[in-house]
């Protein structure tokens, strides 16, 4: 869920969740027509076409959600955003033709409700009323039966991020590995954004706003790929590190901060005279804890107790994924019981330029650190 959303809705167990910088959008339309000299009805109806297109986008999304679902793969929430809507997936889908039927399921749903409307259109005015422009500038219904049109033809553009850039991804992928499909269907990507560009420059300035949209959405989606690739198979004593130091829930913020700046380790495990791990003092509640004049308060009411151990053979995707949801910037990591590193995930960002860099170059990927080799000074 995205920062400032609200909760309006719960469909098959999947929140559904409004920005707030959606009720701009309303108030800009409202503002739009009134400013325009629009009677009321007029305003009020151009605010219910956007809601019902709303309505559509949110249907959309549920068509990905649902057809993930099908494969195993659970949705954590759809947002509504002033540029469309955003359904979380917990992961890709593992095969290339299960990715294929997800991102055509959003599109195919707008089919559907365009193919609801047409009929409905058709059944109360004839045939004619779909070509009838000016029958369309008057009706909702078929202001909206067009819309979905635009939809899906829209999404089905293959650019990411939008459904055809995963189409193409995931057709590509049947063939190629699928970090070098993603990096072809992302650089298509990027040169329909350019051609959007420039057509926007000289026609229609919105065009640039929704190539600067591809552009960086096919970006983003290459380095999230390549990152994935990079940390497949990998476990969480391959990216730890193991030479550290600890601190006692006694321990004054003013010796933490001394040994903070007395060497390079920036997130400190919290261990009791037994050896239990307790917490992390992390950097930056260290740094507010001096700012509040707690030099002299035990680290303990500092530390963060909610980042729990992991273990040395754990999963590395699944733990990176679980620290930034939690806000634990350091694990402790455990093997047979025994604290032998911390994962932090500024050391994971080093552990992939490493591992990117040796697979640019060739060179065999080092291999996994013994949790034996881990110790606590």
């Amino acid at each position: 869920m995205l920062k400032w959303s609200w909760k309006i809705a719960t469909v098959r167990g999947i929140g559904i969740f409004i920005h707030w910088t959606f009720t701009l959008l309303l108030i800009w339309v409202g503002m739009s027509y009134a400013l325009s000299g629009a009677p009321l009805p007029a305003i009020i109806e151009a605010i219910a076409l956007v809601l019902a297109i709303f309505a559509c986008v949110i249907l959309h999304e549920l068509g990905h959600a649902l057809t993930a679902r099908r494969y195993g793969v659970g949705t954590r929430d759809i947002t509504l955003l002033p540029i469309g809507g955003v359904a979380r997936l917990e992961r890709i889908p593992d095969r290339p033709m299960q990715e294929f039927c997800v991102a055509l399921a959003g599109p195919a749903v707008n089919v559907a409700i365009a193919g609801v409307l047409a009929a409905m259109l058709i059944l109360w005015h004839g045939v004619g009323v779909l070509t009838d422009m000016g029958f369309v500038e008057h009706s909702l219904l078929a202001k909206l039966f067009y819309v979905n049109i635009l939809l899906v033809v829209f999404n089905l553009l293959p650019a990411f991020p939008m459904d055809g850039g995963r189409v193409l991804r995931a057709v590509l992928a049947m063939r190629l590995d699928y970090d070098r499909a993603t990096q072809i269907a992302a650089t298509i990507g990027q040169g329909m954004a350019i051609i959007f560009a420039t057509v926007g420059v000289f026609y229609n300035w919105f065009l640039l706003f929704i190539a600067l949209f591809v552009y960086i959405g096919a970006q983003q989606e290459a380095e999230q790929t390549h990152t994935r690739s990079l940390l497949a198979g990998a476990r969480v004593a391959d990216a730890m590190i193991t030479r550290f130091r600890t601190l006692a829930p006694q321990d004054s913020i003013a010796l933490a901060a001394d040994e903070l700046l007395n060497g390079d380790q920036q997130h400190f495990p919290v261990i009791d005279a037994s050896g239990t791990v307790l917490g992390v003092l992390t950097r930056p509640d260290l740094i507010h804890a001096l700012a509040d004049h707690r030099h002299q308060s035990e680290v303990a009411a500092a530390m963060r107790s909610h980042c729990k151990p992991v273990s040395a053979g754990a999963p590395l995707p699944a733990t990176v994924e679980e620290m930034r949801q939690q806000s634990c910037p350091a694990l402790p990591v455990l093997h047979d019981g025994r604290l032998v590193g911390i994962l932090t995930l500024e050391n994971v960002g080093e552990w992939l330029m490493v591992r990117s860099a040796l697979r640019q170059s060739g060179d065999p990927m080092p291999p996994f650190h013994s949790p034996m080799a881990g110790r606590a000074a």
